[in-house]
């Protein structure tokens, strides 16, 4: 099984990565690739280089054998979509390896205006994880696929390459990195938010404004 969770990581923070160790657990132990988007199409600027989000990933990371990087969507010029990720994905896997991707449900509620979207459930399966205070519209297109392809097991991921979609409750920190740039810039520390090595190289470097 190949799991892929992507995000702007900007900067990468303990609920990014709790989230992944918990979506890991839940899997059996199962490797994460968390893959950081080179320019996200629904957002503006980020505040932090490619080079520079890429670096801080590397730090946060480091020693924990259930996390890893796939660098391919900033090596990759333009916007990011998760259609040509997974299309690419699928070509190295082939047919028959089970392609699973993590995705919060703030960001599944508008997974019919992504890229492609009606293809993805034919690359790879959906975990969806449940996000406090955010609920999918009951007669849209994303709580459709939940119900159509729903699975209550993460057994059943393994059974089959692609298709289906699996809803995890996991503890969730509510954490934002709008909330940690906006503390920077403030010159209130962020620390225990983000790793104290992430932290370091963001005040070494100077990012996201003034470093308390």
């Amino acid at each position: 099984m190949h799991v892929i969770y992507g995000g702007t990581f900007d900067p990468v923070h303990h609920g990014h990565l709790r989230l992944a160790l918990e979506v890991s657990d839940r899997l059996g132990g199962v490797p994460i690739n968390l893959v950081p988007c080179h320019i996200p199409p629904h957002r503006g600027e980020t505040g932090a280089t490619a080079a520079q989000r890429l670096h801080l990933l590397e730090l946060a990371i480091a020693g924990e054998p259930c996390l890893r990087i796939d660098d391919r969507e900033l090596r990759r010029e333009g916007a990011s979509y998760t259609a040509d990720t997974l299309h690419q994905l699928r070509k190295e896997l082939g047919g028959d390896t089970p392609l699973v991707m993590v995705v919060g449900t703030d960001s599944f509620a508008g997974f019919d205006r992504w890229k492609e979207w009606q293809q993805i459930p034919n690359l790879a399966h959906i975990i969806v994880v449940r996000r406090p205070g955010i609920a999918l519209d009951p007669e849209g297109e994303p709580a459709r696929l939940l119900a159509e392809r729903g699975v209550e097991s993460v057994e059943a991921l393994s059974g089959q390459a692609s298709g289906l979609a699996l809803e995890l409750d996991p503890p969730w920190l509510d954490i934002s990195a709008t909330g940690i740039r906006e503390r920077i810039g403030r010159g209130v520390s962020p620390r225990y938010l983000v790793p104290d090595t992430v932290l370091a190289e963001i005040r070494r470097i100077g990012l996201y404004g003034r470093a308390p």
